[in-house]
C-alpha cells in the first residue's frame, strides 16, 4: 500500500526545515524584511504557501526542497519564504509571527489549495502563481515561467484587469487561472471567454465550464444537471452524472479539521435528490463512508460500509476500496474493526495491482495470519515492477521476522 495515495488521512509535520543543499527559506524575517532583502539583492520572491495537515506540503518539504538541484536554482535566483495557512497549538513564535500577513496574502491573492506558490518581483509585485506537488524538474520547469512575461500568470491577470477581450487571451488566460487554482479569478475570464462562444454544448466550452463548477450553486452546474444527454454526447457516457457526483462529494461532507458539526442526512438526501432523485440513496451513503473516514469514527464506518458494499459495490473502484481499507488498518486499533476489514475488501485479494494485494497482506498480518499475509505479500511482489520489488521484500522480511509493517 506504500505505493498508492491515502485518502482522508491527516498527519501534522514539520515543515521547511534547513537542508544545506536545498532550498534556503528565511524563517525570521518578516514580510516587510523579506521584500526589502529582495529588492536589495535583486532578487525575485519564492513564496511556499501551505499547511501542517497538507500530504503534498509534506511531500514537497521533504523529497522537493532538500533537493541539492533544486536549492541551486532557486536560492541563485529568489528570497524564499514559507507561510503557514493554518494555525496549530505547537506553532513556534516565527509562525505565530507571520498569522496576520499570512492571513491578508490568502485573502489578497484568493489561496484556496495547498501547496500554492506565489512568485513576487524583486520591487514586490506578484507576477506568477501554480500550485500542488510534483517532481523536482516538473517544479522547477514551472518556476521557470516566474521570467516568462507571456506565461506569468498575475501579468496575464493584470491584463485582463486592464480591458483585454481577444478570443485566444481570454481563453489562455481562463486555463491559467484554473491551473493556478484562481477560482475566484478565473470564473469572471471563463465567463467573458463563453459570452464568445455561439455554442455552449461544443467540447471546448464544455470543459471550460467544468473546470469552473466547483459547487453545485456555480453558474454552469445546470449545464451538467440538464443538459447531461448533450454533454454525455460530447465528453463521453456518464461524465455529467460523474460531475455531478463528484461535486455533491466534495461540497455535503464537512471535512475542515475542527468541525465536529453532525450533517444532516435528510438534507443531504433532498438535496441530491432535486437532481439526481434516483442515485440519493446511494450517494448519501457514500458521503456517509467519507465523512466517518474522516472522523476516524470507525464503529460507525463500518457499519455504513457493510451495507454500502452489500447494495452499491459496483460504485465503489478498487482503489477507493483500497484506500478505505488502508485507512481503517493504520488506524483502528480494535482488531474487531480489522477483522470485519476482510470481508468487504476481499476483492483485493483477487487484484492484479501489486499495491492492493499488499493491503490486503497487511489486514491478514495484523489479524495473525502470517503464512497467508506473505504467501499474498510475494504475489505482490512478483507482480511489481523492478524498482518496487525491494519495497515489497522489505515487508515480507518484516513479516517473517514478526515485525510491526505498519
Amino acid at each position: 500500500m506504500k505505493k498508492i495515495a491515502v485518502l482522508f488521512l491527516i498527519v501534522p509535520f514539520c515543515l521547511q526545515a534547513q537542508v544545506d543543499t536545498g532550498v534556503h527559506f528565511e524563517h525570521d524575517l518578516s514580510w516587510s524584511a523579506i521584500r526589502a532583502k529582495a529588492k536589495a539583492e535583486n532578487k525575485y520572491i519564492f513564496m511556499d504557501c501551505f499547511t501542517t495537515w497538507c500530504g503534498p506540503c509534506r511531500m514537497m518539504a521533504t523529497q522537493v526542497f532538500p533537493l541539492e538541484a533544486t536549492g541551486k536554482y532557486v536560492n541563485d535566483k529568489f528570497i524564499s519564504v514559507g507561510v503557514q495557512l493554518d494555525t496549530t497549538a505547537k506553532d513556534a513564535d516565527n509562525v505565530k509571527a507571520w498569522y496576520k500577513d499570512g492571513h491578508d496574502i490568502a485573502e489578497k491573492y484568493h489561496v484556496r489549495a495547498y501547496p500554492t506558490y506565489l512568485i513576487f518581483a524583486p520591487d514586490g509585485h506578484a507576477i506568477h502563481r501554480f500550485v500542488g506537488s510534483s517532481p523536482a524538474p516538473i517544479f522547477l520547469a514551472s518556476l521557470a515561467e516566474s521570467f516568462d512575461s507571456t506565461r506569468q500568470y498575475y501579468t496575464l491577470l493584470d491584463e485582463f484587469n486592464k480591458g483585454r477581450r481577444d478570443t485566444a487571451f481570454l481563453h489562455k488566460t481562463a486555463m491559467a487561472a484554473a491551473n493556478a487554482y484562481d477560482l475566484a479569478n478565473g470564473e469572471s475570464i471563463a465567463k467573458a471567454w463563453l459570452a464568445t462562444q455561439s455554442d455552449l454544448l461544443s467540447r471546448d466550452a464544455l470543459y471550460m465550464q467544468e473546470l469552473f463548477t466547483k459547487k453545485s450553486s456555480d453558474k454552469y452546474f445546470s449545464t451538467f444537471t440538464d443538459h447531461a444527454a448533450e454533454v454525455d454526447k460530447v465528453l463521453g457516457p456518464g461524465f455529467a452524472e460523474a460531475k455531478v457526483r463528484n461535486v455533491y462529494m466534495s461540497e455535503l461532507m464537512p471535512r475542515k479539521p475542527g468541525d465536529n458539526t453532525p450533517p444532516d442526512w435528510t438534507a443531504v438526501h433532498t438535496t441530491i435528490a432535486s437532481k439526481l432523485p434516483a442515485q440519493a440513496d446511494e450517494l448519501t451513503a457514500r458521503i456517509k463512508l467519507n465523512y466517518f473516514l474522516s472522523k476516524k469514527d470507525f464503529p460507525s464506518f463500518e457499519k455504513e460500509i457493510v451495507a454500502y458494499v452489500k447494495s452499491y459495490n459496483d460504485k465503489l473502484t478498487d482503489g477507493d476500496l483500497n484506500s478505505m481499507a488502508w485507512a481503517v488498518f493504520q488506524n483502528c486499533s480494535d482488531m474487531s474493526c480489522v477483522s470485519d476489514i476482510l470481508d468487504w475488501s476481499k476483492r483485493l485479494r483477487d487484484n492484479n495491482e501489486p499495491g492492493y494485494i499488499d493491503t490486503y497482506a497487511n489486514i491478514l498480518y495484523k489479524l495473525g495470519k502470517k503464512d497467508d499475509a506473505i504467501a499474498l505479500e510475494t504475489k505482490a511482489m512478483t507482480l511489481a515492477g523492478g524498482a518496487d520489488k525491494a519495497s515489497f521484500k522489505e515487508t515480507i522480511d518484516k513479516m517473517k521476522n514478526g515485525e510491526k509493517t505498519w
